[in-house]
């Protein structure tokens, strides 16, 4: 399904605190790619990046995976509670993508696989009557065991994988974005697509005051031996999965040949909040 080129409605706009490093650099694909191949209303919800063709793979040659996706996110919200609540970004959230994705046949799914290479070579196994030498072909093979092993993707359909990232360390992107490559170089799968948390998130997070407990109770910490609130925004640090630390890697190639389309959360998606855009 195409995009209307003449819908005008707005898309996220650039955060107050943007930092060119974590813009993205010449490798990613035209904002056109994203205009041409994404839903307005998947558009104004979540920030986008394409890269290596992700948008038009998905939308082109991957189209019955790509619309069970598009519907997860359409329905895809968070409350306050769930981001200012201990452990809710690790129960809650993981929670709503399985049951919108696992009936329809998205699973987790490790790879494995064993490494056979074969050397071939001719050399001189003889000679001809005339004295001439005779030549054949000779071959030895190798089998590195377990070449592949452990790399797991969360949500895989067909020829196309989904992780989510909320707030977890951002060296998990790499693990992630490693195991995209791996599958892809194996032919298993076409196309990536992570989830994370945008970077219009971050004004949101230092408005949300005080954290919570599991439990819901207002949560504390000890400062010089003071008891002082713990502010939300504190659960979410800078070294953590979001937007920023996902793009840098992408700019970098860490992807390697894969191609990943990046979404990233914005306050659109958040149920109650109520400066959200319309």
């Amino acid at each position: 399904m195409g995009v209307d080129d003449e819908d005008t409605s707005e898309e996220p706009e650039e955060p107050a605190d943007f930092d060119a490093e974590t813009s993205p650099n010449e490798v990613a694909d035209p904002r056109s790619i994203i205009h041409a191949n994404i839903p307005a209303e998947i558009r104004k919800k979540y920030e986008l990046l394409s890269y290596r063709n992700a948008a038009v793979i998905l939308s082109e040659s991957r189209r019955a995976e790509f619309n069970e996706l598009l519907d997860a996110l359409r329905a895809f919200t968070v409350s306050t509670d769930m981001i200012r609540r201990a452990g809710g970004n690790e129960s809650d959230i993981p929670k709503f993508l399985a049951s919108a994705l696992r009936p329809r046949g998205w699973y987790d799914t490790i790879i494995q696989g064993d490494l056979v290479v074969r050397l071939t070579w001719r050399e001189q196994i003889g000679t001809t009557k005339n004295g001439k030498p005779k030549m054949g072909t000779k071959f030895r093979e190798t089998r590195r065991e377990r070449y592949l092993d452990g790399h797991k993707i969360d949500f895989v359909k067909g020829r196309v994988a989904f992780d989510m990232e909320w707030n977890s360390k951002d060296q998990t992107f790499d693990r992630d974005l490693y195991a995209f490559n791996a599958f892809f170089l194996s032919g298993v799968i076409d196309v990536g697509v992570l989830l994370t948390r945008g970077q219009t998130l971050n004004p949101v997070l230092r408005e949300l005051g005080q954290a919570l407990t599991k439990g819901g109770e207002p949560e504390f910490k000890v400062v010089d031996g003071e008891r002082v609130p713990r502010l939300t925004h504190e659960k979410y640090g800078a070294s953590t999965t979001w937007w920023g630390k996902l793009v840098y890697r992408l700019n970098a190639g860490r992807n390697g040949g894969c191609p990943v389309l990046a979404v990233g959360i914005t306050p659109a998606c958040i149920s109650d909040w109520p400066k959200k855009r319309s």
